[in-house]
């Protein structure tokens, strides 16, 4: 499989961006899980989550209250959260009201939109994003625990748009809309990340930074075109534009390591997705990633990731077995 796209991207000369290779790589997927029409004087306890959720709000305003922060945010309309860590938090009219539990709140709902409180001056739709397990660390760890984009804001423009289409297929109930909100939400999820790029100030060294760098992108698409070459330094340096030098240097401050250190991860990243998915023998894999024998290749993977291919791929299928089983108890 692996192999397989290696070969087509060179043959047809396919050019990924490596910010869509990395969510892709997380097999990311956003849901909607619905909306809340709130009136009068609200508050509701929203409980932590291991998931990564936003939301939106299309009519209205509100306080958000995070836990552990003393100060309550101004929610307005336009407005638009991603909440990245397992974190309680309150909307409401006023924080200090009597507060009710997102479960109680949920309780006899019929459709994917709930209401609480007397009125219905306050309208926001919310959803969440799946990530592979395996990798999640990799996006969650850098970025921020609340992403804010302020209707106010020039990032918020194309978020407003999407969240104006979000409502007209929930309220259409137009043939596949299902699958269309959740495409909608998927691209909400990816504008709220680029808008985090443009504003989110100076962010650590690591592979989300790397990834948003626009300078480092020629030098990434090819590497991420074509992870097994034996790319060369000079290579990479020339397509950014830059010295040997200059390339090196700006690379491992913006990555916070060398360029082909960079490569050797993403290709054991690649590794482990094709490991996982169990149908690919480990020396094809080894040739499709530029490794001339299987030996030279489990060596890199095992300084990568402390285990061997064969023991990966081992201890996946079973986990894999045993949190199917746990799931039909």
């Amino acid at each position: 499989m692996l192999e397989s796209l290696v070969l087509l991207r060179q043959n047809l000369l396919i050019m990924l961006d490596p910010f869509s290779d990395f969510l892709s790589l997380m097999s990311a997927r956003s849901i909607i899980t619905g909306g809340l029409v709130a009136g009068g004087t609200w508050a509701i306890n929203f409980p932590r989550s291991d998931m990564v959720k936003f939301w939106g709000v299309v009519r209205g305003s509100c306080w958000l209250l995070l836990e552990e922060d003393s100060a309550p945010v101004r929610v307005e309309a336009g407005d638009v959260f991603l909440l990245c860590s397992p974190r309680s938090h309150v909307l409401g009219s006023d924080v200090e009201a009597e507060r009710a539990d997102l479960a109680q709140v949920l309780e006899g709902r019929t459709g994917p939109v709930v209401h609480h409180g007397d009125g219905d001056e306050f309208f926001m739709i919310g959803g969440k994003v799946e990530l592979s397990i395996s990798y999640n660390k990799l996006l969650l760890e850098a970025l921020p625990s609340v992403i804010h984009v302020r209707a106010s804001s020039k990032q918020a423009q194309p978020l407003r748009w999407l969240l104006d289409q979000l409502v007209g297929e929930q309220e259409d109930l137009l043939p596949g809309a299902h699958v269309a909100s959740n495409e909608l939400a998927h691209l909400m999820f990816i504008q709220i990340l680029r808008a985090h790029f443009e504003t989110g100030g100076p962010q650590p060294a690591g592979w989300l930074r790397v990834l948003g760098d626009r300078r480092l992108a020629p030098a990434l698409q090819l590497m991420h075109g074509e992870p097994g070459r034996a790319w060369q330094l000079q290579e990479l340096a020339q397509a950014a534009a830059m010295s040997r030098a200059t390339f090196a240097a700006y690379f491992r401050k913006s990555a916070g390591l060398s360029p082909l250190s960079y490569l050797t991860e993403w290709r054991m990243l690649l590794a482990q997705r094709a490991l996982l998915d169990g149908r690919t023998h480990v020396n094809t894999l080894a040739r499709s990633l530029g490794y001339a024998s299987e030996s030279a290749f489990s060596n890199a993977f095992r300084r990568v990731t402390g285990r061997s291919p064969t023991d990966f791929r081992t201890r996946a299928v079973k986990q894999g077995a045993t949190e199917r089983e746990v799931g039909t108890r």
